[in-house]
C-alpha cells in the first residue's frame, strides 16, 4: 500500500526530531508489507473513526487513514508515550 506525500507540517515534525531516516525505513516496510511485525500496525479506538497507526520507532507512531484511492494518508506523527 502506498503512502500519500506527507504534508509540510508532518515533514517538519520528522525533521526537527531527527526521524527522517527512521521514517524512510518504516515507510518502505509499510509499502512492502503493511503487517510487518516491526510496524505494530493497528486500528485505533474507536474503530468507527477509521484511524490507524504504525510504529516509526519505539517512541513515535504515524497516524493515518485510508483514502478512497486505496492509499494511506499520514496526518500526524505522535509521541506514543506522552505523559
Amino acid at each position: 500500500m502506498n503512502i500519500e506525500p506527507l504534508r509540510v507540517d508532518v515533514r517538519e515534525y520528522l525533521r526537527k526530531r531527527q526521524l527522517t531516516k527512521k521514517w524512510d525505513k518504516a515507510r518502505a516496510l509499510f509499502e512492502q508489507d503493511i503487517h510487518h511485525p516491526s510496524l505494530n500496525f493497528e486500528l485505533l479506538e474507536p474503530h468507527w473513526r477509521g484511524i490507524y497507526s504504525f510504529r516509526i520507532d519505539r517512541k513515535y507512531r504515524a497516524l493515518f487513514f485510508l483514502t478512497p484511492r486505496g492509499t494511506a494518508e499520514v496526518f500526524a506523527v505522535t509521541n506514543h508515550y506522552k505523559k
